[in-house]
């Protein structure tokens, strides 16, 4: 396939979808993050803005190996200019264009030419741009807003490099999330791809329903119940070695959220007379505000989760399928030890199968933490024509099993054609069009957390 001269890259490759990975990883982080809040009785984030003071301040309590400490940020500062990367109305602009964009439908390629956006690939196009990365069709006039943003965020303790401090834990992959205000900037990226989302036509009944196929019932076997733990993290490889000096074992102590394992349970009635391919796709969405208010269903469907999202061969009359959580494809297992791969190194006999995949959700944060007395979510299943959505042959073989849903596949195109999020990504002004579409089903779980786990 030719793509344009912008969708080149330097491993001689298209990277699919990429904008629009880049758009549903963001905002999955962000809802699952204010589930969190949800279930500590803490209302969902706010987003930042440019012309309003960051309240939060942060030190981050962390140090380079070689290079000083992370720099720290007060409270209540109001954006300043950062001298060698951006103003703060550059980044005003920036968003403003993108807006402009995304009211006129189009976006206007460095050539003149327009892109029109109004469509299921618009969101991967706007992701491209909103990043940005290499692909945007026009860095010139977009610029670089979430990348520019991050260091603009990063630097605000010393905006004008008077201490020549290192850079800022937003400017690392790999420590953005410690700051706090991380989901505050993703709230108000993850709002612009709403705005975008929102102009698009609601999709129809006939854009929902699978002929022939009935969700009979749909839930959860086990019970839904998260703790925290104890866990040992190994640090030796975190120090350095030298020779004629003993290794020592180095070992941090940490409590994290984990659940008890799960599986959910499906009965589907296949009317068609022949086996058909099945999208099978589950989100859990919370239910109540932080008063305890419902969420109407337009305004809560933004904030749903995706669970999993596979695909199954469904016979003709009944089907019951289980479906472990340990399976999802949007979690991975927990990385082994460092010790565990020394003894690997030195047997040969560890199967490193289950690790070949690292992008996604840790297994246990699938669930969020819930509340003791039992919080509720929305728990939804859409079954949708696996033959038109499937991008490859034989989907629901192991091949194409994995942590795909956040990451896509390596020099392959993301296993579904539908847009990340389908059938939630779109604003739904009847909540009628869903609950009476057959292939669907939705019903009201809670999830307990148990505060006395040892």
């Amino acid at each position: 396939m030719d793509f344009p001269f912008w969708w080149k890259d330097s491993y001689g490759y298209h990277l699919d979808r990429k904008g629009e990975l880049f758009y549903w990883v963001h905002h999955q982080l962000t809802v699952r993050f204010d589930a969190e809040r949800l279930s500590n009785y803490l209302d969902p984030v706010d987003e930042l803005h440019w012309e309003k003071p960051i309240e939060e301040g942060f030190a981050p309590h962390t140090i380079y190996k070689y290079g000083g400490e992370f720099p720290a940020r007060p409270d209540h500062i109001d954006f300043e200019d950062v001298d060698g990367v951006a103003r703060v109305r550059d980044m005003i602009h920036m968003e403003s264009r993108i807006r402009d964009a995304i009211a006129h439908g189009y976006i206007e390629a460095d050539d003149g030419t327009h892109i029109d956006i109004m469509n299921d690939h618009g969101i991967d196009k706007l992701g491209d741009i909103i990043e940005s990365s290499l692909y945007s069709p026009n860095i010139h006039y977009y610029g670089q807003l979430h990348n520019l943003a991050h260091i603009m965020l990063g630097r605000q303790g010393d905006p004008h490099g008077k201490y020549d401090l290192p850079p800022g834990v937003m400017e690392h992959f790999e420590t953005a999330t410690r700051d706090p205000s991380f989901f505050r900037l993703h709230k108000y990226m993850d709002n612009i791809f709403k705005e975008h989302k929102d102009s698009l036509p609601p999709y129809t009944r006939e854009d929902l329903e699978f002929p022939g196929i009935q969700v009979q019932d749909f839930g959860v076997q086990g019970e839904l119940k998260t703790f925290f733990e104890g866990y040992e993290f190994d640090l030796r490889n975190a120090v350095d070695s030298a020779e004629g000096i003993d290794e020592v074992e180095l070992k941090a102590h940490v409590h994290r959220l984990n659940h008890q394992d799960f599986s959910f349970v499906a009965d589907i009635n296949n009317n068609n007379g022949k086996p058909v391919l099945a999208t099978l796709r589950i989100f859990l969405c919370p239910r109540r505000d932080s008063n305890g208010v419902v969420f109407e269903f337009d305004e809560g469907r933004w904030g749903c989760i995706e669970m999993d999202k596979f695909w199954k061969k469904l016979s003709p009359g009944k089907n019951h399928l289980v479906r472990k959580s340990s399976d999802s494809s949007v979690t991975v297992p927990d990385v082994p030890h460092f010790q565990t791969l020394i003894d690997a190194a030195n047997s040969g006999s560890f199967d490193f199968s289950e690790y070949q995949r690292a992008c996604g959700i840790p297994n246990r944060m699938l669930l969020p933490k819930g509340k003791k007395d039992g919080m509720e979510f929305a728990l939804s299943l859409a079954v949708t024509d696996g033959s038109h959505d499937a991008a490859h042959d034989n989907p629901d073989s192991d091949e194409h099993g994995g942590s795909h849903a956040l990451c896509g596949e390596h020099g392959e195109p993301y296993p579904d054609k539908r847009p990340m999020g389908y059938p939630l990504d779109r604003r739904m002004p009847d909540r009628r069009v869903f609950e009476g579409t057959p292939n669907f089903f939705m019903k009201i779980v809670k999830i307990f957390h148990d505060e006395n786990h040892h």
